[in-house]
């Protein structure tokens, strides 16, 4: 029996000037659990970033209402259709920024950004072969899908990508760029870094990839993998063409498609793991993660010191792994 999608999840963001953002903040919180949604947004003086789930019907009234505020009557809204909530709690929270750069002479996307490219016009532009892909995203989210050929910038956070491009200008000089996100926020902002720093040919995917793949004409092509999203979906499909797997298992390297966070709280690095080897490794990135007394794997199934002794001999025996 196939679940009803009667929820949807809203994905937006706009560049625009708040006076006061913690007073938005609060009373945008209010508004929204007035409407009972649940999400997560970002408010700044720069403007307003956010996911949001609900009720088809709750979703449609907070779109009217946000199109009826004059700071945000051309707002996009990119809309995903859900069987639940993709939230568990509803938070609105200022920020200095919307995303973080914190960059000395930071970027205002009204005055200065790359050019924007629709679903068509990137998909054409990603097959010359004198364009580089450069992925604005970071490593774990390249790791579960990525457009093809792209380059996999080797940082964690959005922040460290200036840092990246200045030590990898042979990457891209003398190339056209194509830069890509989630939903094109980052994009606003770093294509116009990129502008500013002097590179010339500059194209940002307008509306990220979410966008492109609800192109009907594009359909996602090009994209492999799937994207990784910030909320309890984890994932969403993008290619409608052909789905290519290009997620590798943490652990023994076979494709996968499934995160979780390692079950140390003070590591907490998001890895690509089996079901069945989160049980063998109890959810641990490391032996150190896994012999943790605050592993909260073994917390959660109640394991003994037996339990915990045997599996680690297991994995001494079929990795070669000595644990010491």
């Amino acid at each position: 029996m196939e679940k009803e999608m009667n929820y949807q999840v809203l994905l937006y963001y706009n560049y625009v000037h708040i006076e006061d953002p913690e007073a938005f903040a609060a009373e945008h919180l209010q508004f929204c659990k007035d409407l009972e949604l649940k999400g997560r947004i970002l408010v700044a003086n720069e403007g307003i970033n956010g996911t949001v789930s609900g009720t088809v019907e709750q979703t449609n009234k907070y779109i009217e209402a946000m199109h009826n505020d004059p700071l945000f009557s051309d707002m996009v809204f990119k809309i995903d259709v859900a069987d639940g909530h993709a939230f568990k709690k509803m938070h609105v929270r200022p920020r200095p920024e919307l995303v973080t750069l914190r960059l000395e002479d930071d970027v205002n996307p009204k005055e200065t950004t790359g050019k924007y490219l629709s679903p068509q016009e990137f998909f054409e532009a990603m097959q010359d072969e004198d364009t580089v892909v450069l992925d604005a995203r970071n490593d774990y989210e390249y790791d579960l899908g990525h457009f093809r050929g792209a380059i996999r910038p080797d940082i964690e956070t959005f922040r460290d990508l200036p840092k990246w491009v200045r030590e990898n200008k042979d990457k891209i000089e003398g190339k056209k760029i194509l830069t890509y996100c989630t939903g094109g926020i980052r994009c606003e902002k770093f294509s116009g870094w990129l502008v500013k720093e002097g590179y010339e040919d500059v194209g940002q995917l307008h509306g990220g990839i979410v966008t492109y793949g609800k192109d009907s004409e594009v359909q996602g092509q090009l994209w492999d993998g799937q994207l990784y999203v910030f909320d309890e979906r984890i994932n969403v499909p993008i290619n409608r063409k052909e789905h290519v797997i290009v997620g590798k298992d943490y652990f023994d390297g076979k494709p996968c498609e499934r995160y979780v966070n390692c079950a140390k709280p003070e590591c907490n690095k998001q890895i690509l793991c089996s079901e069945e080897n989160e049980h063998k490794y109890m959810r641990g990135c490391t032996h150190e993660c896994r012999v943790s007394p605050r592993n909260m794997y073994v917390e959660e199934h109640n394991l003994s010191q037996e339990e915990i002794d045997a599996r680690l001999n297991k994995i001494e025996q079929e990795d070669g792994i000595t644990q010491s």
